[in-house]
């Protein structure tokens, strides 16, 4: 959403730091008419946005970081009366590379911020305000993802520890590491040759309870494996000790996830746009809040396209002389939105609609992934009718889609 800042008094960019932001503010001429570090606590920034206020007239705050450090100083400028807005980091980047000198300063980086939001006001984003419940999820959803990251690390070393001593093993449990009943039974039988020892038919009544259906086949496939490698490789014995540890916190994480989801869902029951969200095929709990928390209610953005190119969803072509390449997506972009967009719209080749469309794109010779993209990429489209008439998502048959 472009920003109007034809009646700004001064354009104040601040670099942002856990302990203290540096300000540079600058009038509509570009006369400097404030430079210094600023202490991170409500009384002196607010002391600062009204003296300039008072002074110059609107005050437009402009930051880099809109979350975490940046929180405080866009809440105190809001409540001040200052207009607030967001460089993005990459036009940042490349903005500073116009300026001279190659020195990476606090002070040269508001500098900036503050140019850029005077010269080219196009590149900066509008920050609404965000209200309780926003707020809340926007922090329980970064805690998720740290959880997932945290999960996929410890999955990949017990996996990498099966793979370099028992592959066979590994094919079998590494796959199913996210059910409980696996998790459960590298806990307490984490080598070979304790799988081995307790033998097939008490490993069936363990874990019976916990995986009725899969229980004894899971064995079953187990001892299939351990038959398959008689050599035993050096260092095996450490699995006794690793694997139940990794085991245990797999599971932790795991009972963390399940009781963080249940937070989420409780919180997203309780905002207006979270049926709308949910009606979209492919959008779980977790990619609807993502989806709140980065794009809000969608007014921020004039049309589907800019939604899109927020995203990095919009397609991009690349072209030197008479070569041109394929179809690619642009490195910018929110990731996490961009992230959930592809992920909802794998989910989503459920959907007979979802489904005609990608199929479509296969058959034009687009790769899986390109064709994915342009899936996402027509399913942003949907995500902001839906938002912006507050309308529940409505199944289209196939031979609508085709035409």
């Amino acid at each position: 959403m472009v920003i109007d800042t034809s009646g700004v008094g001064v354009f104040l960019g601040l670099d942002v730091g856990k302990s203290t932001h540096h300000g540079h503010g600058l009038t509509p001429a570009g006369k400097k008419v404030f430079d210094k570090p600023l202490p991170n606590s409500e009384p002196k920034l607010r002391a600062v946005f009204e003296k300039l206020a008072e002074k110059f007239g609107t005050v437009l705050v402009i930051v880099d970081q809109p979350a975490s450090i940046g929180a405080l100083p866009l809440t105190v400028a809001r409540d001040a009366g200052c207009l607030v807005a967001y460089l993005p980091g990459l036009a940042m980047r490349r903005i500073a590379d116009l300026y001279p000198g190659e020195a990476k300063t606090d002070a040269r980086d508001a500098a900036v911020i503050a140019d850029a939001a005077r010269a080219m006001p196009h590149t900066l984003r509008s920050l609404e305000l965000t209200d309780e419940i926003t707020a809340e999820l926007t922090v329980l959803v970064g805690f998720d993802q740290d959880l997932a990251a945290e999960a996929t690390r410890t999955s990949n070393r017990i996996r990498g520890l099966l793979t370099q001593f028992h592959p066979s093993l590994e094919r079998v449990l590494g796959p199913r590491l996210d059910h409980q009943a696996v998790t459960w039974l590298l806990e307490r039988y984490g080598s070979p040759a304790a799988l081995r020892k307790a033998g097939r038919r008490r490993l069936v009544e363990l874990i019976r309870p916990k995986a009725p259906r899969m229980a004894t086949r899971l064995i079953d496939d187990i001892f299939d494996a351990l038959d398959e490698q008689t050599v035993v490789v050096p260092g095996t014995g450490t699995l006794d000790i690793v694997i139940p540890s990794l085991a245990r916190s797999l599971a932790a994480v795991h009972d963390q996830r399940r009781a963080l989801e249940a937070q989420i869902n409780e919180l997203l029951g309780a905002h207006p746009l979270s049926q709308v969200l949910t009606s979209l095929p492919g959008v779980g709990v977790r990619t609807a809040a993502v989806l709140l928390v980065t794009v809000g209610d969608g007014t921020g953005f004039p049309t589907a396209a800019h939604l899109a190119s927020y995203a990095g969803l919009a397609p991009t072509t690349k072209q030197s002389g008479t070569s041109i390449h394929g179809e690619h997506a642009p490195r910018g972009g929110n990731r996490q939105l961009k992230r959930a967009m592809f992920l909802s719209a794998f989910a989503a080749l459920h959907d007979p609609a979802s489904r005609t469309y990608y199929d479509r794109c296969r058959a034009r010779g687009k790769t899986h992934t390109q064709a994915l993209l342009r899936l996402a990429r027509q399913r942003i489209s949907v995500l902001f009718a839906m938002l912006r008439d507050g309308t529940f998502y409505e199944p289209r048959l196939p031979e609508t889609v085709a035409a």
